[in-house]
């Protein structure tokens, strides 16, 4: 490592007295444009979804995740669907994550999720939900994590989503949305996974 203080420097930003660790990821990921949206426990997630879908009077919400899925039906909430590829005319599409980088702001997807190597990409909103414990300080900590998660069965694809898709190249004027999601939202749950809202 040519600069091996910068190591050290991480593992000193998120002792007491510091910044919460979800309120750097948060920082950094405003800053890229994205829109993050705390929330208490699962209930909140639903209900602030809900209001989300009728505020920008979306018509088509996916969901990747079974178990978010059945969530919304199991408590009377009827406005997703079953993510479906060939669904093109979605208004935008609900995953879970395998991991937010607090350093970058980023969101680590992978090839393991339902449709991982699609829904992130495909539809103009990706709506991501994450836990308190999916949240690392920096790339290596996700990448230890996932090492532990799956030993020797990596997930053939990662994906390190920084915001929203973006590009300079068409005369230098910087346009979002052209080879990805426009809008990206991120629901951090202040629980951790296994404890399920029922």
């Amino acid at each position: 490592m040519p600069f091996p203080e910068v190591e050290k420097d991480n593992q000193e930003l998120y002792k007491d007295g510091g910044e919460a660790i979800e309120e750097t990821f948060a920082d950094a990921f405003i800053k890229l444009g994205g829109k993050f949206i705390f929330c208490d426990n699962e209930k909140e997630l639903l209900d602030n979804i809900n209001v989300l879908f009728e505020s920008k009077g979306w018509e088509h919400l996916l969901c990747a995740d079974q178990r978010i899925y059945k969530l919304f039906h199991t408590h009377g909430i009827d406005i997703v669907e079953p993510a479906d590829p060939y669904q093109e005319a979605a208004d935008a599409c609900i995953t879970g994550c395998e991991m937010l980088v607090a350093r970058t702001g980023s969101i680590l997807l992978s090839s393991a999720q339902n449709l991982g190597r699609t829904t992130p990409v495909f539809y103009p909103v990706h709506i991501v939900f994450a836990y308190a414990d999916q949240i690392v300080g920096d790339i290596d900590d996700a990448f230890v994590a996932l090492k532990k998660k799956y030993q020797n069965n990596l997930p053939s694809m990662l994906n390190l989503n920084t915001g929203p898709s973006r590009t300079a190249d068409i005369e230098k004027t910087l346009v979002v949305g052209v080879h990805g999601p426009a809008e990206v939202f991120c629901f951090f749950i202040n629980q951790h996974s296994g404890t399920f809202f029922r």
